[in-house]
């Protein structure tokens, strides 16, 4: 079983060479390890290169003509990986050694294993432990692990997305089920909701990295304090529902493109008509509060702020927010 690591990379030489360094670390090797930068302009291109001089397994580095984002440029390094299991590796993290052994054994132990990821530690810009794990900033807690261990993975993940690209791993025979992906999306939920319909999707609960939180990234988890939970409610409106809502069309695109080649698609195209009719609902509430209420009970009644929100949370964003 051969793994590629598919990195991208766009001025990050500031953590670049620690990443690097935990992979060659690693006590299973990678088979091969594929970056794609995205025109850096701070020396990124160098370290690779020096880094590709001295480690025993062949490091391809491709500089993007023009720039791709982040996405595009993802789909672009899993691309061009050559082996059987493609792990995917932000440039700003760090690896524990055991990480691709972990990720072999899974899949390994499971010819049926579609993906797996892990849980990681939060880290600083620093590297200063900030004392929390990935899965928790995400309200990941032990009985939704255990959902989606059993095979409820399209029903969390629809739910809210606890999937970090940079903790999975897949089979790359999947590949043309999973790209294009739409420059409106980001890589990490399209590629775990597509890998759900597609199969067994294993989660591993131990931390198997170091996940960097700094004011550069893209996108990055953290646990928010009452005073950001409520500015971000106040930030989310109408149109952010209706954004969510075309996403999540776009995904039933896809799922009923290829049909029965994705094993759970009618799940997938159920879940995703539920949520959508859920975020509906949340996006046409009336403006005034007292309007609101009798809407607002119907979904409490229904689940549907169980099953497609965040519970008793939602509910009173709704009522009292708007």
């Amino acid at each position: 079983m051969k793994i590629s690591v598919a990195m991208c990379t766009f001025n990050g030489s500031r953590f670049l060479a620690p990443q690097l360094e935990s992979i060659a670390a690693q006590d299973r090797p990678p088979d091969e390890l594929v970056v794609c930068d995205d025109g850096s302009s701070d020396g990124c291109e160098e370290i690779v290169r020096e880094f590709s001089r001295r480690v025993a397994f062949p490091t391809r580095l491709l500089i993007n003509d023009k720039r791709l984002g982040s996405t595009k440029n993802f789909q672009k390094a899993i691309s061009l990986c050559e082996g059987e299991i493609v792990a995917l590796a932000d440039q700003d993290d760090v690896w524990y050694p055991p990480k691709l052994r972990r990720i072999a054994n899974a899949f390994q132990s499971s010819p049926g294993m579609v993906a797996v990821f892990s849980d990681a530690d939060l880290i600083d810009e620093q590297s200063n432990s900030l004392n929390t794990r990935l899965w928790r900033s995400f309200s990941f807690g032990p009985r939704e692990q255990e959902r989606f261990a059993a095979g409820h993975a399209l029903n969390i993940l629809v739910k809210h997305p606890v999937v970090t690209g940079a903790t999975v791993a897949f089979r790359k025979k999947f590949i043309n089920l999973l790209v294009p992906i739409p420059p409106n999306h980001i890589h990490d939920r399209w590629l775990s909701f597509l890998l759900a319909a597609c199969g067994q999707f294993g989660t591993i609960a131990e931390p198997l990295m170091q996940y960097r939180r700094h004011e550069q990234q893209q996108v990055g988890p953290g646990i928010l304090t009452q005073r950001a939970q409520f500015a971000r409610a106040k930030n989310t409106g109408s149109d952010f529902y209706f954004e969510e809502i075309g996403r999540f069309q776009q995904l039933r695109e896809r799922l009923e493109q290829y049909g029965t080649t994705f094993p759970y698609s009618a799940l997938g195209n159920r879940e995703i008509s539920r949520k959508v009719s859920h975020q509906e609902h949340r996006a046409r509430l009336p403006r005034k509060s007292v309007a609101r209420i009798p809407r607002v009970l119907r979904e409490v009644f229904n689940g549907g702020y169980w099953r497609y929100s965040e519970g008793w949370r939602s509910v009173a964003k709704d009522l009292v927010i708007r």
